[in-house]
């Protein structure tokens, strides 16, 4: 893992979004909604959406973790 959408989850809640609310509103699918939840890699076009539907800039929903931090985290 080495991005993390924990931003994306802080903005919804400030926005007073759900999950659900964000699929509906971007189109994308449970599974897109499931992998980022897993923090797992999703397309550009579906950043984008979301980048869209939230007013925000990539950099608002998706933050880069470096490897010696992911590996101070899990050890």
């Amino acid at each position: 893992m080495a991005f993390s959408y924990n931003n994306l989850w802080k903005l919804l809640e400030k926005k007073d979004m759900t999950k659900e609310d964000l699929k509906k509103a971007t189109g994308m699918s449970s599974a897109t909604i499931a992998k980022l939840s897993k923090n797992e890699n999703i397309n550009m076009k579906s950043l984008e959406k979301i980048c869209e539907v939230l007013e925000c800039n990539i950099e608002d929903i998706i933050e880069y973790i470096r490897v010696d931090e992911r590996s101070l985290k899990y050890d």
